[in-house]
């Protein structure tokens, strides 16, 4: 059960009406990064989670994703108040409107046209939101390590809205929405580090011969480091195929029908590499009659 409360989780305070900053923070509403992406990809996971606690957590924090989709929402809705009224009334000239509504060389003519001056579910290039962006695989010690991942993306995101606006009601929310993914950053972390073993995902070990081995596979300029040597990396400097030992072929077992109908197609398709027919390409250089 969901119940709405009317207030919102952190005070918005817009200092004045701007289309073009309210375009680039559809990104945090409709975009890959944003609060939805966030709201549906943890709530998909709490409801298929088997442990409590796990479970809980994904709720909670997709619960507050939702919370955070409507500051966005609601700064959005905000800094188009004088657009909107704008297009609704037309109380300016065809000019004057479309100055003040592509002034800082952004979209937002689009989607004040398109969507009234409310926040649209797109990024800021007007790109529809898609289920596309929640990337779930059903196991938590490769979910959990995705939403850090995510947390850490709109975090950064964040950042650069926050560098673009100097109206300070703006930043204020904003830093409070960047603090936030960092506090879900380390809940998750929490939460995976809970899980033992965690590394590598999954129930199967891989194999022992690859498991520790770097490949070095662009050559010139070398960088060593913890990535590729120390430890129990195996380094090789020039991996040949086939890696395994075997003869880098491909094969595949067959039955005898199936080598007759294969052969039979090869003969049928086969190219001569003496023949030197006239093609579109000369007939179109002008060598027809040549």
């Amino acid at each position: 059960m969901f119940a709405h409360n009317k207030r919102l989780q952190y005070t918005v305070r817009v200092a004045a009406p701007n289309p073009g900053l309210a375009n680039l923070l559809l990104e945090q509403f409709g975009g890959p990064q944003g609060e939805l992406a966030a709201a549906c990809r943890y709530f998909t996971q709490a409801v298929a989670e088997d442990d409590a606690g796990r479970k809980d957590l994904l709720f909670d924090i997709a619960t507050e994703e939702l919370s955070h989709l409507e500051v966005i929402g609601s700064i959005v809705a905000m800094l188009n108040k004088g657009a909107k009224g704008q297009l609704a009334e037309a109380v300016q000239s065809e000019a004057e409107l479309y100055r003040s509504l592509t002034g800082n060389g952004n979209d937002s003519h689009t989607t004040a046209i398109l969507y009234g001056g409310g926040p649209a579910l797109t990024n800021s290039a007007g790109v529809p939101w898609t289920a596309a962006y929640i990337d779930t695989i059903g196991e938590p010690t490769a979910d959990l390590r995705s939403n850090i991942a995510a947390e850490a993306r709109a975090k950064i995101v964040y950042e650069r809205l926050m560098n673009v606006t100097d109206d300070p009601g703006i930043k204020d929310a904003l830093g409070f929405l960047m603090t936030r993914e960092i506090a879900h950053q380390k809940s998750f972390e929490k939460a995976l580090h809970s899980i033992q073993p965690n590394f590598p995902q999954g129930k199967l070990p891989g194999n022992p011969q690859f498991t520790s081995v770097y490949f070095n596979m662009s050559k010139e300029d070398d960088l060593r480091g913890p990535w590729n040597e120390g430890g129990d990396w195996e380094f090789v400097a020039d991996p040949q195929p086939a890696v395994d030992g075997g003869d880098g072929t491909a094969t595949v077992g067959v039955s005898k029908q199936d080598v007759e109908a294969l052969q039979a197609m090869a003969a049928r398709t086969a190219s001569d590499p003496t023949a030197d027919p006239t093609t579109g390409a000369d007939l179109g250089a002008g060598q027809a009659g040549q």
